[in-house]
């Protein structure tokens, strides 16, 4: 599989995540894209022995583009720390059911149910649930569709998707939090667009951005992703 190269140095690999591949191995034992990403870099660097690749944040399986990876335990670990920190910047586009405000700020509590892999809201005072926050921007309108540009603010398990489901405006294609209007086999609308932080080592500003493909519905605004 050709895994888009975004960007690399001694310290990091960026690169465009393609859609439905985990990003490590998981009980279906697919291939993973960190196993490739490992295979890629010992072949090219005729590497001996084990490669390291740190994961410092993840992408749910349907979901693609830009992801940020370690090739030093030393930049995993800064990394770790500047998410830790709210330092790193994810934005995303996305393509949801309905026409949601302009911008909002979205403030839930969601709680995740391990066995069944399913997120939920929930109460502030259930103590196992956790604040997820995140803006957003409605770029269009068209169809029954809206093309929305999100700003991260934590990074729940399912967040963006179980955040604007709640509120009525899931994401096309999500069978898991839009099964009601969404058909079997539509592709989930959600791209990981940009990431943004402060190299590990370098100390300098640095940033990865990938486009969704040209396919439906993201051609509805072409204008938008070019």
């Amino acid at each position: 599989m050709k895994i888009r190269n975004l960007h690399e140095d001694n310290h990091l690999l960026m690169v465009e995540k393609p859609v439905n591949i985990p990003v490590q191995l998981d009980e279906s034992n697919d291939k993973d894209l960190l196993s490739i990403l490992k295979e890629d870099i010992k072949i090219r660097y005729q590497k001996p022995g084990n490669v390291y690749l740190g994961l410092v944040h993840r992408l749910d399986r349907p979901v693609g583009g830009a992801m940020v990876f370690a090739k030093t335990s030393k930049a995993a670990s800064r990394l770790s720390d500047s998410i830790r920190k709210n330092e790193l910047t994810k934005t995303y586009l996305a393509v949801v059911r309905g026409v949601p405000k302009p911008t909002d700020h979205l403030v839930d509590f969601l709680y995740k149910d391990v066995q069944k892999n399913i997120v939920g809201v929930s109460s502030k005072k259930n103590k196992k649930a956790k604040k997820a926050m995140l803006d957003y921007q409605v770029l269009a309108s068209g169809n029954g569709l809206s093309l929305v540009k999100i700003n991260l603010l934590t990074g729940r398990s399912h967040q963006i998707r179980v955040q604007f489901a709640s509120r009525g405006f899931p994401l096309y294609g999500d069978q898991k939090y839009g099964n009601k209007v969404n058909k079997p086999g539509q592709q989930i609308a959600l791209w990981s667009h940009e990431v943004g932080f402060i190299h590990p080592i370098r100390k300098e500003e640095t940033k990865v951005v990938s486009y969704p493909p040209s396919e439906h519905p993201w051609t509805n605004w072409e204008q938008f992703l070019a």
